[in-house]
């Protein structure tokens, strides 16, 4: 069977290379992957597979039925969204719409997900099962498509009993793939701050109550208080700082825009509580107000031990030992975390970087891009790892 995946990948290559250039040509941002959806639904009919659309708005389910389809039913999700990039690569493929890029590679997982389906399509009389493809939307953004297509029920009719989707990993020579198994990871909040004083003339001190030292006061006293958890693991930052005032302007107002994150629910909970309560502590000392405002968003994403750990050996099978990689936990998040507190998943990455191609930048980058051999590995070992698991 390893053979014959891998001859069906070479003889559809060329095909999902030209569906990843098209793709990685017209982006579109997350709630907004209208014509990417009308793309995706264009294919399918071309290969006469029958779809249901208009899941989570843009987003697009297929189920394909294999022998004794009722035994079990294992979902693959690909995201189909992009991000607001301005492009910089030189290639004959770059972004036709201006600052939007597919610098996270949901292009890749879409034209993989497309290959691994028709593989499997043509294989359909030799393995056991049904098979779930979701093409989703929106993970770029909160509160994240997945959750939308869960809620709408994507994981009923058939009820889904595993699910996996892979991710690409310019940290990885294309040939390789990842998995960490159990928590990967982190949970992610946002972290809306406004700190209010007095304004006034720098010269006239005993005239304001300057929000800037009650600002820096704040962020001090937060990251003194998470240092003493880094290894929980968890991460406080404050990546805005806004005052608008001038040499001799004392501002009224600073905003601050962070980020929290965490691996672990209940400390999540507990820091939500402790970052307010600091905040509260620091505007009745210095007489200010400050606004602490947390938005949820996406859960630490766990991957399934067993489930994992057989993908791991079927990988090893797939790609030889050496190009099967144990990878680290990651501050990182993403919105596959809600389908990893409903059942079993695995979350894996897909190897793309190329040095001698000069292919080498990172993720949420202008110039990320992949040596497309990932495209043949990414969608023949996921056709294998789904019929095996």
């Amino acid at each position: 069977m390893i053979n014959e995946i891998k001859q069906l990948s070479e003889n559809c290559f060329q095909e999902i290379i030209n569906i990843r250039r098209y793709l990685h040509s017209h982006p579109e941002l997350s709630f907004n992957e209208l014509n990417t959806s009308k793309y995706i639904k264009k294919v399918l009919k071309k290969w006469n597979i029958p779809f249901i659309d208009n899941v989570a708005n843009n987003g697009v389910v297929v189920v394909l039925n294999g022998v004794n389809p009722n035994s079990k039913t294992i979902a693959l999700r690909a995201d189909i969204d992009a991000l607001p990039i301005q492009e910089k690569n030189e290639v004959c493929y770059r972004s036709k719409n201006d600052g939007i890029m597919h610098a996270c590679g949901h292009d890749v997982h879409t034209a993989s997900l497309l290959g691994t389906l028709k593989i499997l399509n043509d294989l359909k009389n030799k393995w056991h099962g049904a098979i779930k493809f979701i093409f989703q939307p929106a993970e770029e953004m909160l509160p994240g498509g997945a959750l939308q297509m869960i809620n709408e029920g994507v994981l009923k009719n058939p009820k889904v009993d595993l699910i996996m989707a892979q991710h690409v990993y310019p940290e990885l020579d294309v040939g390789q793939v990842g998995f960490c198994a159990g928590k990967y990871m982190a949970s992610t909040d946002e972290l809306h701050i406004n700190v209010t004083g007095v304004s006034g003339h720098a010269a006239l001190p005993e005239k304001y109550n300057n929000p800037i030292l009650v600002a820096c006061n704040l962020v001090s006293e937060l990251e003194n208080y998470f240092s003493k958890y880094r290894d929980a693991p968890s991460i406080f930052a404050i990546g805005f700082f806004e005052g608008l005032g001038s040499t001799n302007i004392i501002p009224e107002t600073v905003v601050l825009k962070g980020t929290f994150r965490a691996m672990n629910e209940k400390f999540r909970k507990i820091s939500h509580e402790k970052m307010k309560t600091i905040a509260a502590k620091i505007a009745s000392k210095h007489s200010a107000k400050i606004n602490f405002d947390i938005i949820n968003g996406y859960p630490f994403l766990v991957n399934d031990i067993a489930f994992t750990n057989k993908n791991i050996c079927l990988a090893k099978k797939y790609l030889g030992e050496k190009n099967v990689v144990e990878l680290p936990i990651r501050m990182t998040a993403e919105d596959f975390a809600y389908y990893s507190h409903i059942l079993p998943s695995c979350f894996y990455r897909l190897g793309t970087r190329n040095k001698d191609k000069g292919i080498i930048h990172g993720l949420h980058t202008s110039r990320f891009d992949i040596d497309e051999q990932a495209l043949k590995i990414g969608m023949g070992m996921m056709a294998f790892l789904a019929i095996n698991s």
